[in-house]
């Protein structure tokens, strides 16, 4: 993930780059963020299938222990 931090110049958040000892901020536009979001989302619905599809098999397993 890239470093964020308040730019010295305007107080918006930006992206910090360190090149050669220079420091560069870099303005985030809304569609990064968006797209962000979006990823982190998908990111979320695949392991939150995954958490339900080990919860199923994990009662099966134990009411195959049980019985």
């Amino acid at each position: 993930m890239s470093q964020v931090s308040l730019c010295l110049t305007c107080g918006a958040k930006a992206k910090v780059k360190t090149s050669n000892g220079e420091v560069a901020f870099s303005a985030i536009q809304e569609e990064e963020v968006f797209k962000k979001v979006g990823q982190l989302k998908k990111a979320m619905e695949k392991f939150k299938a995954k958490a339900e599809a080990l919860a199923i098999e994990l009662a099966e397993l134990k009411s195959k222990k049980e019985v």
